[in-house]
């Protein structure tokens, strides 16, 4: 991937904002706003590949397995719901993150070998970031695990510039008309990660029970955290 621009923009390159009416809903977001023929088509292709690497044993599917649940939900957001709640429990870890994050997440495990440069993006009354990558489907894999589908799709890359309002609202997420949307574009040479707002009514738990709190959509940017984890969405 090319230099790009990694500041926030809107369809005019500026932050922007459009009537919503600030409530918000839990869903998968595979299911709304985004194609699912892509969606299928990367499923079969994904089948297909796997197929050919077990047949030709160079994995066994309980190999296959094992690699998408450690991705999934252990290496991946596990790592960023830890940076997420140590941020909201740690003024310190929160100053350490805004100054040099890649330096910062260190501390919560990330192998520094592996991480690019990485910036977070705090969401606070008011503001609401969303990170996507317009050019191709750069993301914090060390931090996130692997990218949902929707993330990688032609529309998503290009609509949450454009509409970022719209495509929120569509995966259930309805902002208030003074609240200033910014929209990070990622590239090979940086990643986003967003500190959602600390939910209400959280102030007595733990830093552990906080993590079990956090979701990789909501690292996104896509969605905002209520004071339990909606069930079937992925951390």
């Amino acid at each position: 991937m090319s230099e790009h621009n990694h500041h926030s923009h809107g369809h005019d390159g500026h932050d922007h904002g459009h009537d919503d009416h600030g409530h918000d809903h839990d869903h998968d977001h595979d299911e709304h706003g985004h194609d699912p023929e892509m969606a299928r088509a990367q499923a079969i292709r994904a089948e297909a590949l796997e197929a050919i690497l077990v047949d030709k044993g160079v994995l066994t599917p309980t190999e296959v397995d094992h690699y998408l649940e450690t991705w999934n939900h252990r290496i991946g957001p596990m790592i960023g719901a830890r940076v997420v709640a140590r941020a909201w429990v740690d003024d310190d870890f929160r100053q350490r993150l805004a100054a040099d994050a890649t330096a910062a997440v260190q501390e919560v495990g990330v192998n520094p070998g592996r991480l690019e440069r990485l910036e977070v993006l705090f969401n606070e009354p008011g503001v609401h970031n969303v990170v996507c990558c317009t050019l191709c489907s750069c993301y914090p894999w060390t931090i996130l695990g692997l990218p949902p589908s929707w993330y990688k799709s032609p529309e998503y890359r290009s609509r949450i510039v454009r509409e970022p309002r719209a495509v929120l609202s569509e995966m259930g997420l309805d902002l208030d008309t003074d609240t200033r949307v910014q929209v990070w574009d990622s590239s090979s040479e940086i990643r986003y990660l967003v500190i959602p707002e600390r939910p209400a009514g959280t102030d007595g738990l733990g830093e552990e029970e906080l993590v079990a709190l956090v979701t990789r959509d909501s690292m996104i940017g896509v969605e905002r955290l209520a004071t339990t984890s909606p069930a079937g969405n992925p951390r």
